[in-house]
Protein backbone atom coordinates (compact mmCIF):
# COMPACT_ATOMS: atom_id res chain seq x y z
CA UNK A 1 0.00 0.00 0.00
CA UNK A 2 1.45 3.38 -0.99
CA UNK A 3 1.59 5.95 1.83
CA UNK A 4 -0.87 8.71 0.85
CA UNK A 5 -0.98 11.79 3.11
CA UNK A 6 -4.33 12.99 4.47
CA UNK A 7 -3.17 15.68 6.90
CA UNK A 8 -0.40 18.03 5.80
CA UNK A 9 1.25 19.95 8.64
CA UNK A 10 3.67 22.85 8.28
CA UNK A 11 5.76 23.54 11.39
CA UNK A 12 6.66 27.03 12.57
CA UNK A 13 6.14 29.62 15.29
CA UNK A 14 3.14 31.99 15.33
CA UNK A 15 3.56 35.76 15.41
CA UNK A 16 4.94 38.43 13.11
CA UNK A 17 8.47 38.34 14.54
CA UNK A 18 8.90 34.76 13.26
CA UNK A 19 7.44 35.36 9.80
CA UNK A 20 9.67 34.35 6.87
CA UNK A 21 12.41 33.06 9.20
CA UNK A 22 14.30 29.86 8.43
CA UNK A 23 12.56 28.01 11.27
CA UNK A 24 9.17 28.90 9.74
CA UNK A 25 9.81 27.44 6.28
CA UNK A 26 7.24 24.74 7.16
CA UNK A 27 4.59 27.47 7.53
CA UNK A 28 5.73 29.07 4.24
CA UNK A 29 5.46 25.70 2.47
CA UNK A 30 1.96 25.08 3.82
CA UNK A 31 0.83 28.58 2.78
CA UNK A 32 2.28 27.93 -0.68
CA UNK A 33 0.40 24.60 -1.01
CA UNK A 34 -2.85 26.14 0.25
CA UNK A 35 -2.58 28.89 -2.39
CA UNK A 36 -1.62 26.39 -5.10
CA UNK A 37 -4.71 24.28 -4.42
CA UNK A 38 -6.96 27.16 -3.32
CA UNK A 39 -7.59 25.73 0.13
CA UNK A 40 -8.84 28.48 2.47
CA UNK A 41 -7.13 28.54 5.88
CA UNK A 42 -8.69 30.00 9.03
CA UNK A 43 -8.06 30.03 12.77
CA UNK A 44 -9.47 26.95 14.47
CA UNK A 45 -9.51 26.86 18.28
CA UNK A 46 -10.29 23.17 18.51
CA UNK A 47 -7.15 22.37 16.50
CA UNK A 48 -4.95 25.04 18.14
CA UNK A 49 -3.93 26.58 14.84
CA UNK A 50 -4.76 27.66 11.33
CA UNK A 51 -6.71 24.90 9.58
CA UNK A 52 -8.16 24.24 6.15
CA UNK A 53 -9.73 21.39 4.24
CA UNK A 54 -10.35 20.73 0.56
CA UNK A 55 -9.82 18.32 -2.30
CA UNK A 56 -6.72 18.24 -4.45
CA UNK A 57 -6.77 17.12 -8.05
CA UNK A 58 -8.50 13.78 -8.32
CA UNK A 59 -8.15 12.78 -4.66
CA UNK A 60 -11.27 10.91 -3.48
CA UNK A 61 -10.71 11.92 0.15
CA UNK A 62 -10.60 15.42 1.62
CA UNK A 63 -7.17 16.72 2.53
CA UNK A 64 -6.55 18.58 5.79
CA UNK A 65 -4.05 21.40 6.25
CA UNK A 66 -2.66 22.55 9.61
CA UNK A 67 -0.32 25.27 10.87
CA UNK A 68 -0.10 24.79 14.67
CA UNK A 69 -0.27 28.04 16.65
CA UNK A 70 1.14 26.36 19.76
CA UNK A 71 4.80 27.31 19.21
CA UNK A 72 7.18 24.78 17.77
CA UNK A 73 7.87 22.69 20.87
CA UNK A 74 4.14 21.97 21.41
CA UNK A 75 3.20 21.31 17.76
CA UNK A 76 2.17 17.73 18.55
CA UNK A 77 -0.77 18.96 20.63
CA UNK A 78 -2.40 20.55 17.53
CA UNK A 79 -1.56 17.57 15.29
CA UNK A 80 -3.07 15.18 17.82
CA UNK A 81 -6.29 17.24 18.01
CA UNK A 82 -6.86 16.89 14.24
CA UNK A 83 -5.89 13.20 14.17
CA UNK A 84 -8.29 12.40 17.01
CA UNK A 85 -11.19 14.45 15.58
CA UNK A 86 -10.98 12.92 12.09
CA UNK A 87 -9.77 9.50 13.31
CA UNK A 88 -6.74 9.55 11.02
CA UNK A 89 -3.98 6.93 11.21
CA UNK A 90 -0.59 8.44 12.21
CA UNK A 91 0.98 7.27 8.94
CA UNK A 92 -1.37 9.60 7.02
CA UNK A 93 0.18 12.65 8.73
CA UNK A 94 2.74 14.43 6.53
CA UNK A 95 4.92 17.02 8.29
CA UNK A 96 6.98 19.73 6.56
CA UNK A 97 9.77 21.43 8.52
CA UNK A 98 13.23 23.02 8.43
CA UNK A 99 16.47 20.99 8.52
CA UNK A 100 19.89 22.43 9.41
CA UNK A 101 21.71 19.30 8.24
CA UNK A 102 20.63 19.94 4.65
CA UNK A 103 22.02 22.84 2.62
CA UNK A 104 19.69 25.56 1.34
CA UNK A 105 18.15 24.33 -1.91
CA UNK A 106 17.80 20.67 -0.87
CA UNK A 107 14.75 18.77 0.26
CA UNK A 108 14.46 15.28 1.69
CA UNK A 109 11.35 13.17 2.11
CA UNK A 110 11.24 10.18 4.44
CA UNK A 111 8.60 7.67 5.52
CA UNK A 112 9.66 7.65 9.18
CA UNK A 113 12.55 8.45 11.50
CA UNK A 114 13.66 10.21 14.66
CA UNK A 115 13.20 13.91 15.42
CA UNK A 116 16.90 14.56 14.77
CA UNK A 117 16.95 17.25 17.46
CA UNK A 118 14.01 19.20 15.98
CA UNK A 119 11.67 20.28 18.80
CA UNK A 120 8.57 20.41 16.61
CA UNK A 121 9.17 16.84 15.47
CA UNK A 122 9.94 15.68 19.03
CA UNK A 123 6.51 16.98 20.04
CA UNK A 124 4.78 15.41 17.00
CA UNK A 125 6.38 12.00 17.71
CA UNK A 126 5.48 12.22 21.42
CA UNK A 127 1.83 13.09 20.75
CA UNK A 128 1.36 10.58 17.93
CA UNK A 129 3.11 7.87 19.93
CA UNK A 130 5.13 6.76 16.90
CA UNK A 131 7.77 8.01 14.48
CA UNK A 132 6.24 6.01 11.62
CA UNK A 133 4.80 8.92 9.66
CA UNK A 134 6.15 10.65 6.54
CA UNK A 135 7.90 14.00 6.60
CA UNK A 136 9.53 16.48 4.25
CA UNK A 137 12.63 18.31 5.46
CA UNK A 138 13.67 21.55 3.79
CA UNK A 139 17.33 22.54 4.02
CA UNK A 140 18.15 25.80 5.81
CA UNK A 141 21.92 25.22 6.08
CA UNK A 142 24.12 25.55 9.15
CA UNK A 143 25.66 28.64 10.78
CA UNK A 144 29.43 29.02 10.38
CA UNK A 145 30.15 28.17 14.01
CA UNK A 146 28.36 25.62 16.17
CA UNK A 147 27.90 27.95 19.16
CA UNK A 148 24.38 27.77 20.63
CA UNK A 149 23.85 31.50 20.21
CA UNK A 150 24.88 31.30 16.56
CA UNK A 151 22.54 28.36 15.95
CA UNK A 152 19.55 30.14 17.49
CA UNK A 153 20.12 33.37 15.56
CA UNK A 154 20.62 31.36 12.34
CA UNK A 155 17.42 29.36 12.77
CA UNK A 156 15.36 32.38 13.84
CA UNK A 157 16.97 34.65 11.23
CA UNK A 158 15.60 35.40 7.78
CA UNK A 159 16.98 33.95 4.55
CA UNK A 160 19.60 36.14 2.90
CA UNK A 161 18.73 38.06 -0.30
CA UNK A 162 20.69 35.42 -2.24
CA UNK A 163 18.87 32.53 -0.54
CA UNK A 164 15.33 33.88 -0.97
CA UNK A 165 14.96 33.14 -4.72
CA UNK A 166 16.41 29.66 -4.08
CA UNK A 167 13.77 29.04 -1.42
CA UNK A 168 11.04 30.28 -3.79
CA UNK A 169 12.18 27.61 -6.25
CA UNK A 170 12.31 25.02 -3.46
CA UNK A 171 8.66 25.78 -2.69
CA UNK A 172 7.80 25.05 -6.34
CA UNK A 173 9.53 21.66 -5.92
CA UNK A 174 7.61 21.09 -2.68
CA UNK A 175 4.37 21.66 -4.61
CA UNK A 176 5.34 19.12 -7.27
CA UNK A 177 6.66 16.57 -4.75
CA UNK A 178 3.61 16.73 -2.47
CA UNK A 179 1.27 16.52 -5.46
CA UNK A 180 3.04 13.35 -6.58
CA UNK A 181 2.89 11.94 -3.02
CA UNK A 182 -0.89 12.51 -3.02
CA UNK A 183 -1.35 10.81 -6.37
CA UNK A 184 1.18 7.96 -6.30
CA UNK A 185 2.38 7.75 -2.69
CA UNK A 186 5.29 9.15 -0.69
CA UNK A 187 7.74 6.45 -1.88
CA UNK A 188 7.33 7.52 -5.50
CA UNK A 189 7.84 11.18 -4.59
CA UNK A 190 10.95 10.26 -2.57
CA UNK A 191 12.50 8.45 -5.52
CA UNK A 192 12.06 11.47 -7.79
CA UNK A 193 12.70 14.44 -5.50
CA UNK A 194 15.20 13.42 -2.82
CA UNK A 195 18.18 14.01 -5.10
CA UNK A 196 16.89 17.26 -6.59
CA UNK A 197 18.68 20.44 -5.66
CA UNK A 198 18.10 24.11 -6.41
CA UNK A 199 21.43 25.89 -6.73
Amino acid sequence: MAAIPQLIVGLGNPGSKYERTRHNIGFDALDFLARRWQIPMSENRRFHGSFGTGRVRSSPDPLYFLKPATYMNRSGQAIRAVVDWYKLPPESVFVIYDEMDLPVGRLRMRLSGSAGGHNGMKSAIAHLGTQEFPRLRLGIGKPETAADRETISHVLGKFSPAERPVMDEVLQLVGEAVELALEDGVEKAMSLYNNRSVS
